[in-house]
């Protein structure tokens, strides 16, 4: 794992301030922390085939993949919760907690079983690739389970660039509590100051500006159905294979 600064108490309470993509192209970088879903991959299909399965086993009419893609972020449980919300009346209702319970069993065996359909967007390959060759520490930050996430970055071939992966387990705290970012930054061993977060949604802008971070967002993602545009962050990037030149000279100083 390739080591910066041990991050100080001092530099993690830090307010975060309106910055600008020049004002980022200034400051020292030395770490990237990426979402998952939504930013190096595009997930949605397979969330919808496992929810629609678990939605089957009570009875329940399946969602369009369109409709989940409006429905995630936040985690599952988030997910389980809204759809649940959604639900046309019927005389009997569902169990949210055997929902959650048999999604997460139905997403697992879709990786397990090599029926998955998730795939790094164009450009991510590309992306880490640079970034990793520039020696900046990179990581992944998501709500997804972390034995989850690992095992399908390394299924699509991604995890060989990838110094930490921090899932909706690893910590107390899920994002947009920025919790799961610190700790990020713990592991490895660089300042919260020093670290770009990239990601497609409100929850990780919030949870970037929590922990002190730059954010850049990605305007393809799912931002719970809004448009990723309107976000506040410093910058967008069309592709993760455009953040290196962001970066610029920003890179390793």
């Amino acid at each position: 794992m390739r080591a910066g600064a041990r991050p100080g108490a001092a530099e993690k309470a830090v307010s975060p301030v309106a910055r600008s993509a020049r004002g980022l192209a200034a400051h020292p970088v030395r770490a990237v922390l990426f979402d998952l879903d939504g930013t190096l991959l595009d997930t949605a299909e397979d969330i919808a085939t496992a929810l629609n399965r678990a939605l089957a086993e009570q009875l329940s009419a399946p969602l369009e993949v369109a409709r989940v893609r409006d429905l995630i972020g936040r985690g599952a449980p988030m997910l389980v919760q809204r759809v649940v919300a959604r639900l046309a009346p019927r005389p009997w209702p569902v169990d949210p907690v055997l929902l959650l319970h048999r999604f997460n069993f139905h997403y697992e065996r879709l990786h397990e079983a090599r029926e998955y359909r998730a795939c790094p967007y164009p450009g991510v390959e590309a992306g880490l690739a640079q970034l990793h060759d520039h020696g900046l520490c990179i990581g992944v930050v998501t709500n997804k389970t972390c034995h989850t996430a690992a095992a399908l970055l390394a299924q699509l071939h991604l995890s060989h660039w990838i110094d930490v992966v921090v899932g909706g387990d690893t910590v107390e705290q899920r994002k947009p509590h920025p919790q799961p970012l610190l700790h990020a930054c713990e592991a490895l061993r660089v300042s919260p100051l020093e670290t770009l977060m990239v990601g497609d949604s409100a929850t990780d802008v919030t949870a970037a500006r929590a922990a002190g971070m730059w954010v850049v967002c990605v305007p393809y993602g799912y931002n719970e159905g809004a448009d990723a545009r309107a976000l506040p962050c410093d910058a967008f990037v069309e592709s993760i294979a455009e953040l290196p030149a962001l970066l610029g000279g920003a890179i390793g100083r």
